[in-house]
């Protein structure tokens, strides 16, 4: 079916009915509460036409001077049953870039150096849904997807990374593509059509939940930590320093293998704005900062230097 035919009956129950219900249900919650953060609940049109909606605010957020910490794009969190035949309401995808698109060669170079090829704010903030989820949400596993999005596709929270800005998008495991994009009809006895009968309304309001939680968590606590730097190179101990953030009552440093997707270990410093993790050596692990409130928020790990600066 053509997108662009404004005439043909083509509903768009999960996509992206879903995700915008979803975005309506969490502002709904949400709006009962008081945060430190700002949240913005926003619909974007144009998108199968060229992520117009999205392009268009994010340039109005750089216009606006607008600090964005996260851009959290819901579309499509409906559907249990892809076209493969696979029935699932257990996991979603959360997909995220690796390296930032606004990367200066200058970056890239010590990138190379040092490392960040999956540590950009964006991939963090995908590693902060993941743990939301598993803290949260019941019977839901995050596959945190190393792709800006599914294969050669896109949606409206690419902009907003070719601005500079954090973003990921939440979404179903299993798609189907006789509901995507579809005037309704039945071709070869395949019923095609984006209607509500396929939307799982329990999967769409456990994605919703984790939405909501995963909003307030980064709302409620500090920013993430300024200006991580790290310094370790022919030494026994590794040393992080950062930029204290309004809001934070102490720090937290973490560190990885560098084959882990998460991170595995942590620890406490305090209210401070360096530390040295004796014995630990820095070619042997990936590190990062994160801020933490007096209540205990904590927001998204920033892995030093410009490859995960959220700035």
């Amino acid at each position: 079916s053509d997108p662009m035919n404004a005439e043909s009956d083509s509903p768009g129950a999960n996509d992206n009915g879903s995700g915008m219900a979803g975005v309506i249900e969490a502002a709904r919650v949400l709006s009962k509460y008081r945060f430190p953060g700002s949240i913005a609940f926003v619909g974007l049109s144009g998108e199968e036409q060229g992520l117009n909606g999205g392009a268009i605010l994010a340039q109005h957020a750089i216009g606006a001077g607008w600090n964005i910490d996260a851009v959290i794009n819901n579309d499509m969190i409906g559907n249990v049953t892809g076209v493969n035949g696979v029935t699932n309401n257990t996991t979603a995808r959360v997909f995220s870039e690796g390296t930032r698109y606004v990367e200066t060669e200058s970056e890239a170079q010590q990138r190379r150096s040092q490392g960040g090829e999956v540590d950009s704010a964006s991939r963090n903030i995908a590693r902060y849904v993941d743990e939301m989820a598993d803290r949260y949400i019941p019977n839901l596993d995050m596959m945190m997807i190393y792709r800006l999005d599914r294969f050669g596709r896109g949606g409206h929270h690419r902009p907003f990374n070719e601005a500079g800005f954090p973003a990921v998008r939440i979404m179903e495991t299993n798609e189907n593509y006789a509901q995507q994009h579809q005037d309704i009809r039945i071709e070869d006895g395949i019923a095609y059509g984006d209607t509500i009968e396929h939307v799982n309304f329990a999967y769409a309001a456990k994605l919703t939940a984790l939405n909501a939680v995963v909003l307030a968590g980064m709302a409620k606590a500090p920013a993430p930590p300024a200006n991580v730097k790290i310094s370790g190179a022919v030494r026994p101990s590794t040393t992080l320093s950062w930029t204290k953030v309004p809001g934070a009552a102490a720090y937290r440093v973490h560190w990885r293998l560098t084959t882990s997707p998460t991170w595995d270990y942590s620890r406490g410093v305090g209210d401070a704005d360096t530390f040295t993790l004796e014995n630990v050596v820095i070619d042997n692990y990936f590190f990062g900062v994160s801020s933490v409130a007096a209540d205990g928020s904590q927001s998204p790990v920033v892995f030093p230097g410009p490859a995960g600066s959220f700035d």
